[in-house]
């Protein structure tokens, strides 16, 4: 693939230029096969420093203009996505390792979440009431300033288009902060913005790893920063951003729970548990963790492990990001298998012909988990599922209700009662019923529960918007001849 595709020199994107600065630079690997695609700048606080002050000065001049001019940039940026989707979708499977497919599709996602973007003049309108005779009270929506966004691995197209589209939009200025294994997509973003027209330093790209992350969190000029990766370093973020009275929503990792009633359809609820476990190599916080079976469901379990044998790595199942990553995943397995569990499905030591450095775990199904085991309470981030078995919808509830994590949770099932009963009673933020990735469509918001979201409000959707302004409330009185009362 590569032999047909230019990959981008990574720089930082500082006020409109590439700059190639930094305290030297790291490695990029493909995972697909191991080999350096490229390297990427570890940059300076220094760096972040230039780019917050390209990020003020272009920020007076960007916030005054009306929301309706702000949004031309991106009908013509959406375009632009949609002109190069295949490139794109090619980048992403090269630098994260995803299927083709399954990168087209992020691609494709961005592209809707950029036309969430330019709908803002239709939602975000202004509300004036007449309170009192002659005396109009008005609220405005105003952008907050400079802004920051951290972005991590494994949707390294799609995750930046949850933010920077509108925070932009509503009148900001911002800093991203990609993943430093991923940073080849977020250039080709840079470029695309400047060709649509953006200003100068109103879009900045910071490389870089953990420095930069702290420092973006202690600058003073940046006024808001939302973060996506794991739960630990989300708390992390989420503590010294605050602490430094900046605004911050950080979403963290997951355990999500399909709940399986002997009544789903068997066939649809087989196809749809593993290809949530598998899609994306299970590298996506919505992606299936553990299935809790309610009694007696063993056919469908044995429909599981007939989809699961027909996904194969390198062909429709693509790589995790690093050896690490999958000397993780495979230890997880192990553990389980020491402790008891039955490795239904064993996707260990994978490899793809042709591609033997790359990083490959196969789908593997774990039954008989028992909630206290590692692999049925951490976030493994990995093509794997773990079974628990439950006898009815109370303990299956209950076992949901005692992960830490909160983003989804799912049930299979043809009863609209025992539905919605368990879609009352999951402790997580997005539910699906006979969905396994139920993830909101625009305008709908994204955003979990518990240890899998820390911040007010969500990252997307209508939602977003609450977070990247502030209110300016206006009370005005013409009228001199009126009598005043007390609301006057």
């Amino acid at each position: 693939m590569n032999d047909t595709l230019t990959l981008p020199k990574v720089n930082n994107f500082i006020d409109g230029k590439f700059e190639g600065i930094g305290n030297g630079t790291m490695d990029v690997v493909s995972p697909l096969d191991g080999k350096v695609i490229s390297s990427v700048p570890m940059s300076t606080t220094e760096d972040l420093d230039n780019a917050v002050a390209a990020a003020k000065r272009a920020f007076k001049t960007w916030s005054e203009k009306t929301i309706k001019e702000r949004v031309q940039v991106f009908f013509t940026y959406r375009n632009l996505l949609e002109k190069h989707q295949d490139e794109l979708a090619k980048l992403v499977q090269i630098e994260n390792g995803k299927t083709y497919g399954e990168a087209l599709a992020e691609v494709l996602k961005s592209i809707e979440l950029c036309e969430f973007a330019v709908s803002m003049p239709q939602i975000v309108t202004n509300e004036v009431q007449e309170v009192s005779k002659g005396v109009e009270c008005r609220i405005e929506r105003k952008p907050i300033g400079v802004v920051a966004c951290i972005t991590p691995f494994n949707f390294p197209n799609m995750v930046p288009h949850w933010t920077v589209p509108n925070a932009i939009v509503l009148g900001n200025t911002v800093i991203l902060k990609p993943s430093e294994k991923v940073p080849l997509s977020t250039i080709r973003m840079a470029e695309l913005l400047k060709e649509a027209g953006l200003p100068d330093g109103v879009f900045n790209l910071v490389n870089g790893g953990k420095e930069i992350v702290e420092a973006i969190c202690d600058h003073p000029d940046i006024k808001a920063t939302s973060f996506v990766g794991s739960t630990h370093v989300a708390k992390i973020v989420y503590r010294r951003a605050t602490s430094n009275l900046q605004r911050c929503v950080a979403l963290g990792g997951a355990k999500n729970h399909l709940i399986v009633l002997p009544d789903a359809n068997p066939q649809m609820t087989a196809d749809n548990v593993v290809a949530s476990m598998s899609g994306c190599a299970g590298q996506r916080c919505m992606a299936a963790s553990v299935m809790v079976g309610v009694d007696r469901v063993q056919h469908i379990i044995d429909l599981m492990v007939e989809e699961a044998k027909s996904i194969v790595p390198g062909k429709n199942l693509g790589s995790v990001i690093s050896k690490e990553a999958k000397e993780r995943i495979e230890a997880y397995i192990t553990e389980a298998e020491q402790q008891g569990a039955k490795i239904l499905v064993d996707g260990r030591g994978a490899t793809v012909e042709g591609k033997e450095g790359g990083f490959y775990v196969g789908p593997t199904i774990i039954d008989y988990v028992t909630p206290d085991m590692k692999v049925a309470k951490e976030e493994i981030f990995g093509p794997v599922i773990s079974i628990i078995r439950a006898k009815d919808v109370d303990e299956a509830i209950l076992i949901e209700n005692g992960s830490n994590y909160g983003n989804a949770a799912a049930v299979f099932t043809q009863s609209g009662g025992l539905a919605r009963r368990i879609m009352e009673g999951a402790s997580a933020g997005m539910i699906g019923v006979n969905i396994g990735v139920p993830v909101p469509r625009e305008p709908f918001s994204f955003g979990g529960w518990n240890e899998s979201k820390f911040g007010v409000g969500d990252i997307t959707g209508k939602s977003s918007i609450e977070f990247w302004t502030q209110n300016k409330k206006t009370t005005t009185k013409w009228n001199p001849e009126d009598k005043t009362n007390w609301m006057s």
